[in-house]
């Protein structure tokens, strides 16, 4: 049995090249994705690792627990710890460090670095007057506040040299230092692509803490000393309950948790992929198996009657599957090994560089591709194998085991609406739940798309009925080839699902983004009567001064910002939001239930309902509050309103916040001016804000088009993604086909021989893939279209501008598209059909 299985894989080869193909794309996938997640996440762990080569214990503030505890920032660290830590015993040195954002303009006025990574710190000079985190390469280190320092890979990029200007901005206002020195790092988010300016330790606190304060103290260990002793020593001078100590492997291992949590996002998200165009592959996979054993009917029944059991009949259909799996999985490995290479390569030109470091292929990356091309495999030929041995020898000599019986077609078509119904009531039971029904819509989703795969054969009668008019258009041709499609109809269904799953999913996608889209632009529109929202680029904050130097532009009416500031409310944290009362009724619609923005001030609040109802408040209750400070006040509701994306919260006057915040900044502000959103309006607030690379002046289309970006982009990626999908169902068009008309040579040399030309056959298999295609392409976009809506109703719960949008251009270009891959797919099948010799397909068996 094992040399008829190697001998049968060997005779198929070219009919089984398909089913390889299948297996190796999903495999690749998935051994290309764990290559480059591992690869990203032991280069950044590495650099992170490298970058603590000076720290053996990290002192930092230790923020209170409990009810009682004050809400505001953390304490900082003082110059006396600092002391106090680089003289206990064990210690060789200690370095204070304070941290923070900072936006580099390049020469063209464009900000350099990745956002969030675009930082700021301080050059501490040791005894001997260098910080061995950052050796010069070029100049010295700064020694005032017109002096910075910059990381070599930025003055590279940025084009910058000793004693050039630079223009930055830490919280808003542009500061112009000159570059003093140019320094070489190990710190990961600088090989990862961004940037770090150094400034000297008196200038770096009085932009991110106060004088003589830090927020971290690193102490490296003396020789013979371990962390752990070294630690224990600190422990002994710190302030109970102001700071912390933590080992330098801690804070290796810590780091590297969070490289490895954030690349699982990624990873899980393109393995769901991976798994989208494997579950494709093994309708491909059971379908070539399905035509393979029922070509090899007569054979297996021979095997049967000579003495071989229906074990070992499935066996030898298994191990067929198991090397073809095999194969498939091992050039699924390699081909994922380059794809992990090509995804690192393409990542860094598109400005996402990566920190230097070997390619990584794991054991277990190793050991899942193979598992997984060999597992999915066998599993998909499972099926075929059990039911070719549970044909009677006679039976299958004598071929009336053809024929699919009543009764499977009807245990078939009643599992299958079942699970539809079934599935159908719990998305729809989801989308009564509202925001608590994800689970069951979820589980409903899943099972409403395994019932519609289980009836696509009772399907495919009558959606493909519905095209014979246009395929009469063309002849005999057409007609043939709609009796063609629906002749075997598992055969057509199981072809037409592996679309149909790709297009679901893209379809669904399309309508939640583009509904969504719609309703933030709706949102904008209706909450926002400021005509300029002032922000940084980074959602860092803005310092108050930016709100003083809008307010003195010619043709601004009205300003306000938004500024946050923690604070405790019955033992529960909450932010409350600072603005200006005098302006914001001019600058903001809302919704309010109760009350109104004229009852904001002083001590008077507005809160959304959201907060109101969790709180048991209405207007008129009063509530004690605990600031940032510590102090406890007193607060009324004024007004409650319906809270959105954009405006949310307990908003209270800015003058009755500002003497509880230990610094006060804006997390935005809302201009409104005399002329409205106008070109020469939006220029003069960016002139007089400095030109500053760091701040967003946006009006409401640039803040719709940002988040219409964010859209296509994540849909960009998520297309490509699919497309891997639509690959593996194209190519399982292409194997449907060029099997059927192996099965069907008799015929097709019967029709040449009895007038039909070699035109006449390509446009007969041409029509029956592109009605296949079609049939698949049709179930994917309604399947598509009611899974957005019912999402979509998830979605509205919580944002209440959101309106379903059908984006009907994109549905007929995912049509058309179906219809591509009919036409394409059919290209060699069409092609091999007609070449048959007509007198040597007439005599095939």
């Amino acid at each position: 049995m094992f040399r008829t299985a190697l001998r049968n894989v060997l005779a198929h080869k070219a009919r089984l090249l398909m089913t390889v193909l299948a297996v190796m794309l999903g495999v690749a996938f998935v051994s290309g994705t764990l290559v480059f997640t591992n690869t990203i996440s032991q280069a950044y762990q590495q650099s992170s690792a490298k970058g603590l080569d000076h720290v053996d214990v990290a002192v930092k503030p230790e923020r209170g627990e409990g009810d009682g505890a004050k809400p505001g920032a953390a304490p900082k660290l003082t110059q006396d710890l600092l002391d106090k830590a680089a003289n206990v015993p064990g210690a060789a040195s200690a370095t204070g460090t304070v941290s923070g954002f900072a936006a580099i303009a390049d020469k063209d006025g464009k900000l350099v670095g990745e956002g969030w990574s675009t930082t700021g710190a301080n050059y501490y000079a040791g005894k001997d007057g260098k910080d061995p985190r950052y050796p010069m390469k070029d100049g010295r280190a700064p020694a005032d506040k017109g002096e910075i320092a910059l990381d070599a890979k930025t003055a590279e990029r940025a084009g910058f040299k000793i004693g050039d200007t630079v223009r930055m901005s830490i919280d808003g206002p542009v500061l112009t230092p000159k570059v003093s020195g140019i320094f070489t790092t190990d710190d990961g988010n600088v090989a990862a692509g961004g940037s770090l300016a150094l400034f000297d330790t008196k200038t770096a606190q009085s932009l991110y803490a106060k004088p003589g304060q830090f927020s971290e103290i690193d102490v490296q260990a003396a020789a013979g000393t371990s962390q752990a002793a070294l630690k224990t020593e600190i422990e002994k001078v710190l302030p109970k309950g102001t700071a912390e100590a933590t080992t330098g492997k801690q804070l290796a291992d810590e780091q590297a948790e969070q490289i490895a949590g954030s690349m699982s996002g990624m990873q899980t998200g393109m393995l769901v992929f991976a798994g989208i165009s494997l579950f494709v592959g093994i309708f491909i996979i059971a379908n070539t198996f399905t035509m393979l054993v029922a070509q090899r009917t007569k054979e297996l029944a021979l095997m049967r009657a000579v003495g071989a059991s229906r074990r070992q009949v499935t066996r030898s259909v298994l191990l067929e599957a198991f090397v073809v799996g095999t194969v498939a999985a091992v050039a699924g490995l390699a081909a994922g090994v380059g794809i992990g290479a090509g995804l690192r390569s393409l990542m860094g030109s598109f400005g996402g560089a990566v920190p230097d470091g070997p390619l990584v292929v794991s054991p277990s990356t190793v050991l899942a591709s193979l598992v997984v091309g060999i597992v999915v495999t066998m599993l998909a030929a499972w099926l075929p194998g059990r039911r070719a041995a549970k044909i009677p020898p006679v039976a299958a000599m004598n071929s009336v085991h053809a024929a699919a019986t009543t009764k499977s077609l009807v245990v078939r078509n009643t599992i299958g609406a079942l699970f539809a119904a079934a599935g159908t009531a719990g998305v729809l039971a989801g989308v009564g739940m509202g925001s608590d029904g994800k689970m069951p819509m979820s589980l409903g989703a899943g099972l409403l798309l395994i019932g519609v795969f289980v009836l696509t054969p009772l399907l495919s009668r009558p959606i493909i009925a519905l095209a014979s008019p246009v395929l009469k258009l063309f002849g005999i041709s057409g007609k043939l080839a709609r009796q063609n499609a629906v002749r075997n109809p598992r055969r057509t269904s199981a072809t037409a699902s592996a679309l149909m799953i790709g297009l679901t999913l893209i379809t669904g996608m399309t309508v939640i983004a583009g509904s969504f889209q719609k309703a933030i632009d709706k949102m904008a529109t209706d909450s926002l009567k400021a005509d300029y929202v002032v922000s940084m680029q980074n959602f860092n904050t803005l310092s108050p001064d930016v709100e003083k130097k809008l307010q003195k532009i010619d043709g601004v009416t009205a300003t306000s910002p938004l500024r946050n500031s923690p604070s405790r409310i019955d033992g529960k944290s909450e932010y409350l939001t600072g603005v200006d009362a005098r302006t914001i009724g001019d600058l903001a619609t809302l919704d309010f239930k109760q009350g109104s923005w004229d009852g904001l001030g002083g001590h008077k609040v507005v809160v959304d309902a959201d907060t109101a109802e969790q709180f048991g408040w209405k207007a008129g209750s009063g509530f004690t509050v605990t600031y940032e400070d510590g102090k406890k006040g007193t607060l009324q509701v004024a007004g409650v309103y319906q809270g959105n994306e954009m405006l949310r919260g307990i908003m209270l006057d800015k003058d009755e916040l500002a003497p509880h915040q230990a610094e006060i900044s804006d997390m935005q502000v809302m201009v409104k001016t005399s002329d409205g959103a106008t070109a020469s309006a939006k220029d003069s607030i960016r002139t007089a804000l400095g030109d500053n690379p760091a701040i967003a002046v946006e009006d409401k289309k640039d803040i719709s088009d940002g988040i219409a970006q964010m859209f296509t982009l994540m849909l960009n990626m998520l297309y490509g993604l699919l497309a891997m999908a639509v690959i593996v169902a194209v190519l399982g068009v292409i194997n449907t086909l060029a099997m059927s008309v192996f099965e069907r040579s008799q015929e097709i040399g019967m029709l040449r021989a009895i007038g039909l030309d070699r035109k006449g056959i390509k446009r007969m298999v041409r029509m029956e893939s592109l009605v296949i295609s079609l049939f698949g392409g049709v179930l994917g976009i309604g399947l598509g279209v009611f899974f957005g809506w019912a999402a979509g109703e998830l979605i509205g719960a919580s944002v209440g501008t959101y309106e379903m949008v059908l984006p009907w251009g994109r549905m007929g270009l995912f049509l058309a598209l179906a219809a591509v891959v009919g036409v394409l797919a059919a290209l060699w099948p069409a092609r091999r059909a007609a070449r048959l010799n007509m007198l040597s397909a007439i005599k095939a068996e």
